[in-house]
């Protein structure tokens, strides 16, 4: 079987390391996320995935936070079974076969254009009304090609840490200035995260570089009037942390017990 070859910097190549994560974890007897098609992926892709560096505890770490995204996306859908999902960023992410969401939902996954010409090769795209745009989450006519008549849950995931803050926050506030009424869900790092950016290897062996930190909710709640914040978890916070190995479940506690290491990281789930 061929194996597609992958040249991607910067940004883009980190999404190399979630997806590895996700396989890594499909193969323990205990997965959190069971993602038995990025095992797939992985096994298509012509690419030196030792460079990630993601060992068992920082694969199931990536399953966990994707599982919670997947959840919160899956709690929207359930509410609103008409809905549209803008999952930006979404790189190799199977999401939206994992959830499978059904016929009566519109789905629109977007990322760079050869990031979408990879995902075409390597992925089957779901069933029903799905849509794959090539496009930078930045561009200011991206969201022109997505009705406006519908509830709509915006999910992204490793997404925010890579815009500058003016560019996360104009993103944000397009959403929520587009769309009718929806969800916002999606992780961020803090500003000690963006300080501490070179220990996460992903992102230094990628030569990624990181921006924006957000600290607070009340950061992205003063982006459009009447927002409010449904959940707010840190990254040492999180369900399924007890499927960590023993010396990650030891260390996640120590950094928890660190109040500048603790917001790290953290995940949202904003309503507008």
């Amino acid at each position: 079987m061929d194996r597609e070859k992958v040249t991607l910097t910067g940004a883009p190549e980190t999404m190399l390391a979630t997806l590895y994560g996700r396989a890594v974890d499909s193969r323990r007897p205990q997965s959190v996320l069971h993602d038995h098609a990025a095992a797939e992926a992985v096994s298509r892709i012509d690419y030196d995935f030792r460079k990630t560096r993601m060992n068992t505890t920082s694969s199931v770490g990536v399953a966990i936070r994707a599982k919670l995204l997947d959840t919160w996306t899956t709690d929207f859908l359930k509410t609103n079974p008409s809905a549209t999902v803008l999952h930006l960023a979404c790189g190799l992410d199977t999401r939206a076969q994992r959830i499978a969401p059904g016929p009566s939902v519109r789905w629109f996954d977007v990322d760079y254009p050869d990031v979408v010409s990879l995902r075409s090769k390597l992925l089957t795209p779901p069933d029903g009304d799905y849509h794959l745009i090539g496009s930078s989450v930045t561009a200011q006519n991206l969201l022109s090609v997505v009705p406006a008549d519908r509830p709509t849950v915006a999910v992204f995931e490793g997404l925010t840490m890579y815009l500058t803050q003016d560019e996360g926050q104009d993103l944000i506030r397009r959403i929520t200035s587009h769309f009718p009424s929806g969800q916002l869900l999606f992780d961020v790092y803090g500003t000690m995260g963006i300080k501490l950016q070179k220990l996460v290897p992903a992102v230094r062996n990628a030569n990624a570089t990181l921006h924006w930190g957000v600290d607070s909710p009340d950061e992205i709640l003063a982006l459009h009037p009447g927002m409010r914040c449904l959940d707010d978890r840190r990254s040492t916070d999180l369900p399924d942390l007890d499927k960590l190995p023993f010396f990650g479940r030891l260390n996640l506690r120590l950094v928890d017990r660190i109040p500048k290491l603790r917001d790290v990281g953290r995940i949202m789930r904003l309503e507008f």
